[in-house]
């Protein structure tokens, strides 16, 4: 591991001191750890936008399933994208409001379109997409020879 030593403005160090705290790290190390490896993964999927970049996702929106049609316009938008969703998950909030939250894995460009497809439709609301690049590769190192497929994250 390396180290390095950072200065700071005593305002500046008083605030991430409050961040550290707030967030709930045990030290400085660990907190910058994450916010360096955070604005990596945010530089690489801006620079992968128009490539063939790849990345696992976590798309999170809420909807009024009482709204005509919404329920079934979501769904047959993840059924016309089912090679992008791994799974979904569908919670209950009250007696008209769901959360959704899927898990998605494909190229950055597919998954951005995707999820701006579904934060678009009318009634969707509080939508949120989390990516994070990955490198993919394909191996086989079980005793049935299967070829499967790793998303290694690049941070």
């Amino acid at each position: 591991m390396e180290r390095f030593t950072m200065s700071l403005e005593d305002d500046l160090a008083r605030q991430f001191d409050d961040f550290i705290k707030e967030k709930g790290y045990s030290n400085r190390s660990e907190a910058m750890r994450d916010i360096i490896r955070d604005k990596l993964e945010h530089t690489r999927l801006q620079d992968t936008v128009n490539s063939s970049g790849k990345c696992i996702a976590n798309l999170s929106y809420i909807y009024n399933h009482h709204e005509s049609g919404l329920a079934s316009k979501i769904v047959d938008s993840h059924h016309h994208h089912h090679d992008l969703t791994v799974s979904t998950l569908h919670v209950h909030l009250d007696h008209d409001n769901c959360l959704e939250t899927v898990i998605l894995k494909g190229d950055v460009a597919e998954v951005r379109q995707f999820s701006n497809a579904i934060k678009a439709v009318r009634g969707v609301r509080h939508g949120h997409l989390h990516m994070v690049p990955v490198e993919v590769s394909e191996s086989s190192h079980s005793a049935d020879g299967k070829i499967h497929t790793h998303s290694k994250p690049k941070t």
